[in-house]
C-alpha cells in the first residue's frame, strides 16, 4: 500500500551509488498533437539529480527535431532535500498539493518555453507490490524468481506506482501556447538503478474519459523488436475505481523501434475483456538517463467506439540498440 509518506524521499541503500528515486508527469494537447513529458531522477547517495523536459508534435528521430528539449544530467539536488516541493536549477518545479494525489507542475526556460499545469488524480496510487490491487502480484514473484525479477524493471521498480489524473493549465514553446487539458498518467519509483542491465520495458496507456483509462508495463524480446507484449502490471480505472490487469497480451508493429500501431487484449479483476488498439501520431527518442532510450509515441486509442490518446514508451539500452542494430537479423526495420 501506498501510504502519504512515500510522497518524499525514501531512505537510500547504503553503498548503493545507483539508488534513484523518480516522478514522471507526462501530458498532452491531442488538437495539436503536443506530447510532454518533465521528468526528474535523482540520485540521493551521489547529491545530484537529472532533469528532462520534452515537448513534441511531430515524427522526431533526434532530440533536437522535437519542439523542445532540454536535458540535464547532473543537477544539485535543492537543499533541504524535499521531493514533495523542489525547484531545480533548470527552473523545474514540482509541488505536492495532496500527498501522491495532486501536484503543482511549473517551468520557464526564461526564453518562451514555460509549463504551467495542475494534475489531481482520479484514483489511488497503483501499487505494483500490493497483492491487493494488483492480481498479477502472486504470479510477479515466480516470474522473478526465473527472470532476476524483471516484474519490477530490474531493481529500479523496488517501489513504485501508476496513477492517472486530470491535467490541467497550457504549455508554451518559445512563446506559443497550448492548452492543457487531457487525461494522462504519471509514475513515481525507487531503487537501485543502475545504467546498464535493465530489462526492455513497454509502459503505455490509453484515457478515453475521466470516467475510463487504462494503463499497463508490458516486456518484451528485443530481438524480435518488442513484436508481442507480455504482461507485467497494469489496471483499468472505471469511474474512479480500480481494476488490476490480471492477464492481457498484445502486439506492436514498429517503425524502426517506434510503435507505428499497437493491438491489446486486457483481462481485468472482474473478468471483463478489454480491446484496444492504437495508431501512432509522433515519434521522440527521450534519452531518460545515460545508456537509455525510451522510443515514444503518442498514440490515439480506440476502444470499440471510443476514441482516447496516450503515450506509449518502449525502453531499449544503447549497448543493446548498438547489438540489435549490427546484426541484420535484429536490425529495425524501416517503413516504406
Amino acid at each position: 500500500m501506498i501510504r502519504d509518506e512515500d510522497v518524499h524521499f525514501h531512505a537510500a541503500d547504503l553503498g548503493e551509488p545507483t539508488w534513484a528515486e523518480t516522478n514522471f508527469f507526462g501530458f498532452y494537447n491531442a488538437d495539436t498533437r503536443l506530447n510532454v513529458g518533465v521528468y526528474a531522477l535523482f540520485r540521493t547517495n551521489l547529491g545530484i539529480v537529472s532533469s528532462t523536459v520534452c515537448m513534441n508534435s511531430g515524427f522526431a528521430r533526434a532530440p533536437w527535431e522535437a519542439d523542445f528539449c532540454d536535458l540535464r544530467a547532473s543537477l544539485p539536488i535543492p537543499e533541504p532535500r524535499d521531493l514533495s516541493h523542489f525547484k531545480l536549477d533548470n527552473s523545474l518545479s514540482i509541488r505536492c498539493l495532496k500527498p501522491n494525489m495532486d501536484w503543482q507542475i511549473n517551468y520557464d526556460d526564461g526564453a518562451g518555453t514555460t509549463i504551467d499545469v495542475l494534475y489531481r488524480s482520479i484514483m489511488p496510487p497503483f501499487d505494483i507490490h500490493d497483492p491487493d490491487m494488483d492480481p498479477m502480484k502472486s504470479k510477479a514473484l515466480r516470474v522473478a524468481a526465473e527472470a532476476g525479477g524483471q516484474f519490477a524493471w530490474g531493481t529500479a521498480y523496488n517501489g513504485h506506482f501508476d496513477q492517472t489524473g486530470e491535467f490541467t493549465g497550457s504549455v508554451s514553446v518559445r512563446g506559443k501556447r497550448h492548452p492543457i487539458h487531457c487525461i494522462s498518467t504519471m509514475d513515481h519509483s525507487w531503487g537501485p538503478r543502475p545504467e546498464r542491465g535493465a530489462p526492455n520495458m513497454s509502459w503505455l496507456h490509453a484515457h478515453f474519459s475521466p470516467d475510463l483509462a487504462m494503463h499497463a508495463i508490458f516486456s518484451f524480446d528485443p530481438n524480435t523488436n518488442g513484436r508481442s507484449l507480455s504482461l507485467a502490471h497494469g489496471y483499468v480505472v472505471e469511474r474512479g475505481k480500480v481494476f488490476g490487469l490480471r492477464d492481457a497480451h498484445g502486439e506492436t508493429k514498429r517503425r524502426e523501434r517506434y510503435a507505428q500501431s499497437v493491438d491489446l487484449v486486457l483481462v481485468d479483476s472482474a473478468d471483463r475483456e478489454w480491446r484496444l488498439s492504437a495508431e501512432g501520431l509522433t515519434t521522440f527518442p527521450w534519452q531518460c538517463w545515460p545508456n537509455m532510450v525510451s522510443f515514444n509515441v503518442l498514440g490515439r486509442w480506440r476502444c470499440g467506439d471510443l476514441v482516447g490518446y496516450g503515450e506509449i514508451q518502449d525502453f531499449f539500452e544503447m549497448p543493446q540498440l548498438t547489438a540489435l542494430n549490427a546484426n541484420p537479423a535484429t536490425r529495425a526495420p524501416v517503413a516504406g
